[in-house]
């Protein structure tokens, strides 16, 4: 098999999720062995961040890298894109320090990346094979992801809340040819309990229903809820009724599921190489799915 990247350039625009900004990232064709790259190009210098687990400096609601005191965040949807397309090498140029949001999914990655098409190189896929078991648990919190040898690279996610509305699920995508239809559309989720104190942390500042499915699971009083609906520049609801609160419907039932299997995809292309190995990933998030990147990268560089 040989290294592939797109054939054009594209962008998409819209604003940041953390910072509200409006943002345009633009993802460009890259020669052979170059891997993904990030260019802040707002930023005199346009400094170039390798998009590698290493680089990552923050977990908390997406994926940070950062180099020099220079970082761009929530990348993880336009990465799981790339990497499930199978492209090698991308230069991707952004003016802000975020990708956009937009609507919380990969999809629009995904369609800008099929409008463009991909391109064949000259150079062999070099791929990081799975040649035994490795696992990274967390004992505090009950996470783990564990990576099987396997002769192509597929993934099962299982998730678990201590929640009514969103009750224990799992995802599995075999075969990455069916990322499009099967994961691509999943959008990103937010208890409504976590929204007061991540816009206390000055993050999700471009956060509303356009972007998010919002999770309301555990009654508060009207007031309160009123106050969260004024913040996030949403109608009043009836504090009684729980629920999901969204403008678009459930793609899947299993939704939230598919979006952290989207996640783990885009935390994983941050390894540097196609991988063939199949991961098991329990209650994944951005941190544990880091530290078993880095873990891979350790193990990648070995070889």
């Amino acid at each position: 098999m040989k290294q592939q990247t797109l054939k054009e350039s594209f962008s998409l625009s819209g604003k940041g999720l953390h910072t509200g900004l409006n943002l345009t990232v633009t993802f460009s064709p890259a020669p052979e062995n170059f891997g993904y790259k990030i260019k802040r190009v707002d930023i005199e210098g346009q400094p170039i961040i390798d998009a590698y687990a290493d680089n990552v400096a923050e977990t908390t609601r997406g994926t940070v890298l950062v180099k020099d005191g220079v970082k761009v965040s929530t990348i993880e949807h336009g990465m799981a894109a790339l990497f499930a397309l199978g492209i090698d090498n991308c230069l991707i140029e952004v003016n802000g320090p975020e990708f956009p949001i937009l609507d919380g999914s990969s999809k629009f990655f995904i369609q800008g990346i099929n409008r463009v098409g991909i391109k064949e190189q000259n150079a062999e896929k070099d791929f990081f094979e799975i040649k035994h078991r490795m696992e990274y648990k967390d004992e505090e919190t009950g996470a783990s992801i564990v990576m099987y040898p396997d002769d192509k690279f597929s993934i099962t996610t299982l998730i678990s809340y201590d929640s009514v509305i969103l009750p224990n699920q799992y995802a599995t995508l075999d075969d990455m040819s069916h990322f499009e239809e099967e994961i691509s559309q999943a959008r990103t989720f937010v208890f409504v309990r976590e929204i007061e104190p991540l816009l206390n942390a000055g993050l999700i500042r471009g956060g509303d229903l356009d972007n998010a499915i919002v999770i309301y699971e555990r009654q508060m009083t009207q007031e309160r809820y009123n106050k969260l609906a004024d913040i996030m520049r949403v109608p009043h609801m009836d504090a009684t009724r729980l629920g999901y609160i969204m403008h678009k419907p459930l793609v899947w039932s299993n939704e939230c599921a598919r979006h952290k299997l989207l996640d783990v995809i885009g935390d994983m292309a941050l390894i540097g190489k196609p991988i063939k190995g199949h991961i098991i990933a329990t209650r994944p998030g951005h941190t544990i799915n880091n530290k078993f990147a880095r873990l891979m990268r350790n193990e990648l560089l070995k070889q």
